[in-house]
């Protein structure tokens, strides 16, 4: 039986504690895309109040799109398909069935069954679907063009805005299905979802586990994934960044030109070089994309080719040479010397960054590479005792 003190915790919050910073961006971002479709996209198509037309299952609607969008129920098929979906079912039953109570209650019911057949399960569609019911003279008026709009109009406008604001904001939306291709351009998994699993077989288990309205293939993938480094962590031991960084650092000065950059990088065969000022503070890094990067910048922007541009970038003889500053990433992960392997792993594993400064006080100690972290993790390995 279930003590009382479970039955509380039972009752008790699901969710993991969120970073004020993802709520404040869920909540602007749901007051810009509510804003935007009622005062810019809806309003003006009708000559009606606008209260009619930004109706208030959108607000449900908003919750994921922006709060959630991962979630399979928040994906723009389940989004827009659901609600319209559910507000033709609404529309027709409340012109159909004069009762109040048994209408709503079709309308719903209908709705749900009818979202499960298109693999459209968007829960707010329930809200539409009864707000239809519940309003016959709107629907009297209105007819099937309620359906779509406000419904159809207005969710697909609150889809595009949830696609630009997670770009805006860093995240990603619609979510990356288990075919798309991966960071580098190519149609190999991301690292951390190799698992040997087919597409079919994380469905399976996904349906076996009555997981499939809450999570899609890809996340499955990639949770299970970070799962696996994070067991594989565990086996690191008390390894911590300044047992494995490099200290003899070959680093560059803010205004250093970009052609000494290029001779260091081909000189040291290194693929990172620090940025830092007085006292070795840490100012940014550099990799070898960067040059790369601001090359092709520079080629679009002044109508040549590639290779004039990347000549004219590292030419010093110039009155005013590129300088390190001006390519230098700054917002990249960082580390003490006191930061365990096992979180530096998942830093470098998804192949955003090669190498992490190991800072102490803003000062630059030491930087881990990944040929330092591959090196310490073969190490442990050798050091693990052979199963027999």
């Amino acid at each position: 039986m279930y003590s009382f003190a479970k039955i509380v915790r039972g009752l008790g919050p699901a969710m993991p504690t969120a970073h004020p910073a993802e709520a404040l961006r869920a909540g602007v971002g749901a007051c810009v895309g509510l804003g935007v479709v009622g005062l810019f996209i809806l309003s003006p198509l009708v000559d009606l109040r606008l209260g009619l037309y930004l109706i208030a299952p959108f607000g449900a609607s908003a919750v994921l799109l922006f709060a959630v969008p991962n979630a399979p129920l928040a994906q723009p098929w389940s989004a827009v398909v659901g609600n319209t979906v559910a507000a033709l079912i609404g529309v027709a039953v409340c012109l159909s069935v004069p009762d109040p109570a048994l209408r709503i209650a079709l309308a719903v019911g209908l709705a749900i069954a009818a979202m499960i057949l298109c693999r459209a399960v968007h829960p707010p569609a329930g809200a539409v679907a009864m707000t239809a019911a519940m309003s016959p003279d709107a629907v009297a008026h209105l007819g099937y063009w309620f359906a779509l709009a406000p419904v159809a109009v207005g969710t697909a406008a609150l889809v595009v805005l949830a696609m630009i604001y997670a770009r805006l904001t860093g995240r990603r939306y619609p979510f990356r299905h288990f075919e798309d291709r991966n960071a580098q351009g190519t149609t190999d998994p991301a690292p951390m979802q190799r698992l040997g699993l087919t597409r079919a077989e994380l469905t399976d288990l996904l349906d076996r586990y009555r997981q499939s309205f809450n999570m899609g293939a890809e996340d499955l993938a990639r949770l299970i994934g970070a799962a696996e480094l994070q067991a594989a962590s565990h086996r690191t031991g008390p390894l911590t960044a300044a047992d494995v960084m490099s200290r003899d650092l070959v680093t560059v000065t803010a205004e250093t030109p970009l052609g000494q950059v290029a001779d260091l990088f081909r000189r040291h065969r290194c693929t990172s070089l620090p940025v830092v000022g007085a006292e070795d503070r840490f100012l940014g890094l550099i990799f070898q994309m960067h040059l790369i990067d601001r090359a092709r910048d520079d080629a679009l922007r002044l109508n040549r080719g590639f290779g004039a541009a990347m000549a004219r970038m590292l030419d010093r003889s110039r009155d005013t040479p590129a300088q390190a500053h001006e390519i230098m990433g700054v917002a990249g992960p960082r580390a003490v010397p006191e930061t365990p392997i096992a979180a530096l792993l998942p830093m470098m594993a998804e192949g955003a960054v090669d190498a992490v400064p190991v800072l102490a006080r803003g000062r630059l100690q030491g930087i881990v590479t990944r040929t330092d972290l591959i090196a310490a993790l073969a190490k442990v390995s050798l050091q693990q005792p052979v199963a027999g």
